[in-house]
Formats: structure tokens, sequence, C-alpha cells
């Protein structure tokens, strides 16, 4: 099993439609303002976090958290925030956690599984990124869980990088992949919270 450089991660997005969509360069400007980087790396591809759902864990509304019995009154909608240089973002306060859901759609191969971990930019702001795997055969857009570690708030920038996924190929094909399986969170295209 090896990583997957950017060459086999275009030809899959190409052939195999891998990502949706699809950066081919990395990219650090948009309209002129300087953005996180997103798009295809050496070794990667740099998801951006949409804009359309983004939850945060609240002790306000909820009194644990069960992931048998998801009570969704534990997640709060927090507002989009405008920055002076035209981009907007969420505050994620001192040690609290937080929802995300990647801009991209994956479709994972048979023989391939992908790690996502948290980008360095915001790794060095306190922000810890659950490392999530994309199992053989798993196809949907990516629901990524964030901690801020930090006793400041966070930005969180909206479309913009935060979280890189990495591919690894194995040389033979898995007996069950996440598919066969039925797996619960097949096909998502939102956030989708716990499920059994």
């Amino acid at each position: 099993m090896s990583i997957k450089s950017d060459l086999w991660i275009e030809r899959k997005c190409e052939e195999e439609g891998l990502i949706s969509p699809f950066e081919r360069e990395l990219v650090r400007r948009v309209d002129d303002r300087r953005i996180i980087s997103s798009g295809l790396s050496s070794y990667g591809y740099d998801c951006r976090l949409a804009r359309d759902e983004f939850k945060v864990f609240s002790p306000i509304n909820g009194t644990e958290i069960d992931p048998k019995r998801f009570d969704v009154n534990a997640l709060l909608d927090v507002p989009l925030k405008a920055d002076g240089d035209g981009g907007e973002y969420w505050l994620l306060p001192p040690h609290s956690y937080a929802l995300g859901v990647t801009i991209e759609t994956f479709r994972i191969p048979r023989n391939v599984t992908c790690i996502a971990l948290g980008k360095s930019t915001y790794a060095r702001c306190g922000l810890i990124v659950n490392t999530t795997p994309l199992e053989a055969n798993w196809h949907g857009r990516l629901v990524v869980e964030l901690y801020n570690a930090a006793n400041l708030p966070v930005r969180l920038y909206a479309e913009e990088g935060f979280v890189q996924i990495l591919f690894f190929e194995s040389d033979e094909d898995c007996r069950t992949s996440y598919a066969d399986r039925a797996g619960k969170y097949q096909g998502q295209t939102g956030l989708t919270l716990p499920k059994l």
C-alpha cells in the first residue's frame, strides 16, 4: 500500500470522478484576497469548508451527548461573520467542538482508503481535526469534527481549505467494502449526525 501522488489523484478525478468539484492547482488567492490553501497538493487534496452547514456543540440546550440517541438540540447554528477583505468565517469558542462538511464530494475506489487530517495553518492556531477515514467504496461529502484546544476563539473560514485528504491504494481489492456492508454514512450530502 502506498500514498498516492498528485498525478494519480488528478487521473482518478478525470477517469472516475474521485473528487468533485476538483481544483487541479493549489489555490491560494480568490478575488485578489489570500485564502487558506485548497486544491491538489503533492500527495493529497486540501478540502474547503462548506458554508451551508456548520454546527457547534452547546451546553445551553443539551444535557448530554448520546451517540445512540443524539439530541439535535445539543447543536447550535453559528452565524457567519464578514472579514474585512471579503472573506466569511465562523468563530469557534475556546474548548468547543463543532461539525463541518466539505464542499467536495468523494467517490472512493474499492482498493483505496483515505485519511483526513487537519491543515498545519489551523493546527498552529489550536484547532484539532479528528483524523477521519474515507473507506473503500464510500461516497459522499465528508463530515469533519473540529475541536478548538486554544484558550481563545478560532476563526474558521468558509470556502477555504481546512482539511487535507491523503489517498492510499492497496495492491488488492478488499473482501468487504463500505458499500458492500451498507455503511450508515454512505451517500451523505451534508452534515449528517451520529447514527446507529
